[in-house]
């Protein structure tokens, strides 16, 4: 049972990171706004997870992904 996708490292990558920290600003962006009751800020954070979901397969496309050109993973 052996495939190309038995270690895909779990989302280690450059490409996932990015996506994640951008999209965790996100949420603390939106959650502040809705405490102080800013809806233009809430809308802020909501633009930047936008821009955070579309980070990540936009930077494993350019090869920053699990497995892509531009990723060196590390050892244990």
């Amino acid at each position: 049972m052996s495939s190309e996708l038995d270690d895909l490292g779990h989302g280690h990558s450059p490409a996932a990171w990015v996506c994640v920290i951008v999209m965790l600003v996100a949420f603390v962006v939106g959650t502040v706004a809705l405490f102080v009751d800013s809806w233009p800020a809430f809308w802020v954070g909501v633009a930047i997870l936008l821009v955070g979901a579309a980070l990540g397969p936009i930077l494993a496309k350019a090869g920053y992904g699990v497995n892509g050109p531009k990723y060196q993973p590390k050892g244990h």
